[in-house]
């Protein structure tokens, strides 16, 4: 494998994020609402996958495997991952909660074209979310695969920093927005 420092890096970055969530939690003290918990934890949880997304190709170039099955175990890990990430945040009433707010503000016509924008790109990260590793895993494109893999581990990042912006401009609003 080529460049693991590159990896190693949005690992070292993905860890500013989580020390970001846990500094947040702890200076909050009492009772958050349900914005600054759920996008606390989006961030937290975001900036643990990219460190394993990270870290997982480096530790597998260790092993003596074909660079296919470098990325595609990479790429398994990240899959299971994101999936578990997802169900368990789902599970928590904050972000069922914020997703209920979120069709909500679809409905009203100030943030309606902004929300069903935000909405849309949101259905786009998660296409290629899912895409990338299994374009990977099925070896499609194998020409690709370390600039696909660099791509989703960019992309976990980019989630994190997006629930971190998200949390840094909902600082100090209602908790109707």
């Amino acid at each position: 494998m080529q460049n693991p420092e590159l990896f190693i890096h949005l690992a070292e970055i993905a860890g500013v994020f989580v020390g970001f969530g846990a500094l947040i939690a702890v200076r909050s003290g009492g009772a958050s609402g349900r914005l600054e918990v759920g996008y606390t934890r989006g961030m937290v949880t975001y900036g643990l996958l990219t460190i394993v997304a990270g870290l997982a190709p480096v530790t597998l170039g260790f092993f003596d495997l074909a660079e296919h099955q470098v990325w595609a175990l990479s790429s398994v890990l990240v899959m299971v991952g994101f999936v578990l990430m997802i169900v368990a945040m789902a599970r928590t009433p904050e972000y069922r909660a914020n997703i209920v707010a979120g069709v909500e503000a679809t409905r009203t016509p100030r943030r309606g074209m902004l929300a069903m924008a935000e909405g849309a790109l949101f259905g786009l990260y998660m296409l290629a979310m899912m895409l990338i590793p299994l374009v990977i895993l099925l070896g499609v494109a194998p020409d690709l695969e370390a600039g696909l893999y660099f791509a989703l581990v960019a992309l976990i990042l980019f989630g994190a920093a997006w629930a971190l912006l998200i949390l840094v401009f909902a600082q100090r609003l209602p908790e109707s927005a």
